[in-house]
């Protein structure tokens, strides 16, 4: 039977309140839920003093079989890692212009993954925001079926150098003639 490439995860963020002057607030990726139901809007789930927790996404947790070295990377460190995509939300979708706790965010969850590379290629974009959050067992246990079936080890191959042979490369050969036309520019 074949492992589902595909897992929903609920995503859950957190807007905690900041002591900073020039900011009010910070957002910090918390949690996930492995197979999450899909939400139409982020949805409160938890608020305390000075931090409210919101289900802001489900997104899909995508594994492919040519990325099996990255998983098997994460999977080798002491706390494996599903690392949540975060962009600023330049919708504007709060219409009454402050920004109070009713749900509205200003970052949204863009992509879930678990492949480590993959989430250095997004942090060096400069333009969105990678956090990590420790992987659930239950996405442990799936990423580690599907490695075990999909990785193949390919052996480090070193290209040998090759002996420059100026004759190959064409620089015993006379230049090329120039065209009449271009001989008006002659200047000698």
């Amino acid at each position: 039977m074949p492992i589902p490439e595909t897992m929903k995860v609920g995503v859950v963020i957190e807007r905690r309140e900041s002591d900073n002057q020039w900011i009010d607030h910070t957002w910090q990726v918390v949690s996930l839920i492995p197979g999450a139901a899909e939400v139409d809007q982020t949805n409160e789930i938890g608020r305390g003093q000075g931090w409210v927790q919101f289900h802001a996404a489900t997104l899909p947790l995508e594994l492919f079989r040519k990325e099996t070295e990255g998983y098997k990377y994460n999977l080798s460190l002491d706390q494996p890692s599903v690392f949540v995509v975060l962009r600023d939300d330049d919708d504007g979708d709060d219409d009454d212009g402050d920004d109070d706790d009713d749900g509205s965010s200003e970052v949204i969850p863009f992509l879930a993954t678990v492949c480590p590379y993959e989430a250095q290629d997004y942090m060096d974009s400069s333009e969105e925001t990678v956090q990590s959050v420790p992987m659930p067992d239950t996405v442990a246990s799936w990423l580690a079926e599907f490695v075990e079936t999909n990785h193949v080890d390919e052996p480090f191959k070193k290209r040998k150098r090759k002996a420059f042979d100026p004759r190959k490369e064409g620089f015993d050969r006379p230049p090329p003639r120039v065209s009449k036309k271009w001989d008006r520019f002659n200047y000698e």
